[in-house]
């Protein structure tokens, strides 16, 4: 009878070393939380930029570099923008359209397009839009997702989902000063 209780508690033993050895991997194995990158940089004497950058994959899973940057001017004047980059060859981003945001709750928002001031004298590169979200990103709540519509000079419309970390991030970077 001791031999048969001593076996059963030995495997119970056994069972719990197992169970606390896959709980113990499976923390291992799980991603840390992602972290808020945001970059400053002095771009000349009194001029400073704040950036984040972010992948996201479209509908197409094709992937797009999300920019959203805040530069502060020497004469105090503030821009906060999104630059949205496409593979190049892969897409051609209409110019001058509005970028339309529209939330899971059906609000729908405009950006204007200001791709022209990231090189108003040159051709620009057809796979890159820049939007003005400095009077949207207040009106956005940082725990609703987000979808952004892209028009393109093929007629079609690129939708990138915005999850409420990036707006987040997005809210961090304009609150720098």
């Amino acid at each position: 009878m001791g031999c048969h209780i001593r076996k059963t508690l030995s495997w119970f033993l056994l069972l719990g070393v197992m169970v606390f050895l896959v709980l113990l991997g499976i923390g291992r194995f799980t991603a840390p939380p992602a972290l808020a990158l945001i970059v400053q940089q002095e771009e000349s004497a009194n001029q400073m930029l704040y950036q984040s950058r972010q992948t996201l994959k479209d509908r197409n899973e094709l992937s797009w570099q999300a920019i959203a940057f805040k530069r502060i001017r020497p004469n105090g004047e503030v821009s906060l923008n999104l630059r949205l980059v496409g593979f190049p060859g892969a897409v051609e981003v209409e110019h001058p359209h509005p970028l339309t945001l529209r939330t899971s709750l059906e609000q729908t928002f405009t950006a204007t397009d200001v791709t022209q001031e990231i090189s108003p004298d040159s051709l620009l590169a057809s796979n890159v839009g820049q939007y003005d979200l400095q009077p949207i990103l207040p009106q956005l709540s940082e725990v609703i997702p987000l979808q952004l519509s892209l028009p393109t000079t093929s007629g079609s419309t690129v939708v990138l989902d915005i999850s409420p970390d990036v707006i987040q991030e997005w809210q961090a970077v304009a609150a720098y000063t």
